[in-house]
Order: structure tokens, then C-alpha cells, then sequence
């Protein structure tokens, strides 16, 4: 998904509604801001109550290199 946001004078941003409501967001939620050289990344910070079991079904085999078994 792709959309484009106008930096206001202010320097902020809006989130559109179809991302808050994909993604869940409420008004107050705390935001974490990452950046990787020119890119930045909004990552919404979660409650550790709704992190449980969000690795539930993951893939924990790891292939192995034949001299590291």
C-alpha cells in the first residue's frame, strides 16, 4: 500500500483513515518514529496485553549449514 501525505508548516502529518482503521490506531496512541538513512518508518506502539501469543504458529525451524549441525 502507498499513499501520499503533505508535510504541513506545521511540520505534521495526518493519518488517513483507511490506514487507522487498518491498522487499528486510536487518537493518543503512541507512535515510534525509526528512520534508515532517507526513509522513515511509523511503527504504533502496542499494549503488552495485545502482544500475546502474536508468534503463535510461527516457523520455528532454521535451515543449517551442513558443518553446523
Amino acid at each position: 500500500m502507498s499513499t501520499t501525505l503533505t508535510l504541513s508548516s506545521k511540520y505534521q502529518i495526518a493519518i488517513p483513515k483507511e490506514v487507522r482503521e487498518r491498522l487499528g490506531l486510536i487518537a493518543g496512541q503512541k507512535i515510534q518514529l525509526v528512520t534508515y538513512g532517507d526513509r522513515i518508518e511509523l511503527l504504533p506502539q502496542r499494549d503488552i496485553r495485545q502482544m500475546r501469543g502474536f508468534l503463535s504458529g510461527i516457523d520455528t525451524t532454521v535451515p543449517r549449514d551442513d558443518d553446523r549441525i
